[in-house]
């Protein structure tokens, strides 16, 4: 079940999350250890809106009961790729969890730094780097690293990327004013 993508957020704060655990001894020697936990969370706000506007989004973010469901969200300008590819994108060779280097095949065009790619599981990654190698095979790299195993062959989403997530907050509120317009953000984290 999808977000609604009217009215279109005004602005969003994206922030990745990413785990590490760190002690420091006495002596000031500090150690550090990464956690396979990253997940991506967001605050969406909406320019000021009519009732008639307004009243389809809380009644969608209602129905989600807090916390409880997860759905589907397309951030705006981050959905769909900057760089000019296009095509069907798939995966060459089977990657395991924790590889952060794919091969992709059936590339036209270039994928760059700061796209948002997916696989068929619902973790949602960012293109940190990529290489131009022969034809149409491309190696991309990409942050965090895998959270589940790929398949040779998987299709690699690249535009209209949806992000699974629920609501950060059960408790949820809107503004009104005098002049008769609702004033809402929401808060996303993604669901893994």
């Amino acid at each position: 079940m999808a977000y609604p993508t009217t009215p279109v957020f005004q602005s969003v704060n994206l922030k990745s999350n990413d785990k590490t655990l760190t002690s420091q001894t006495v002596n000031g020697r500090t150690q550090s250890r990464k956690l396979a936990s990253q997940y991506w969370e967001f605050s969406a706000k909406y320019p000021p809106m009519t009732q008639a506007d307004f009243m389809p989004v809380y009644a969608y973010v209602m129905k989600q009961q807090g916390q409880s469901e997860t759905f589907t969200v397309r951030i705006p300008v981050l959905e769909d790729a900057r760089g000019t590819a296009s095509g069907t994108f798939t995966v060459n060779g089977a990657k395991s969890a924790g590889q952060t280097t794919i091969v992709v095949d059936g590339i036209t065009g270039t994928v760059v730094e700061g796209d948002m790619i997916k696989f068929s599981h619902d973790k949602v990654y960012m293109v940190v780097g990529h290489t131009e190698t022969s034809g149409n095979t491309t190696s991309i790299e990409i942050q965090p690293p895998l959270r589940s195993s790929v398949a040779n062959n998987e299709t690699i989403n690249y535009d209209n990327v949806e992000m699974k997530v629920r609501l950060r907050n059960d408790i949820q509120s809107f503004g009104m004013s005098n002049d008769g317009l609702f004033r809402y953000e929401v808060d996303f984290i993604e669901a893994l």
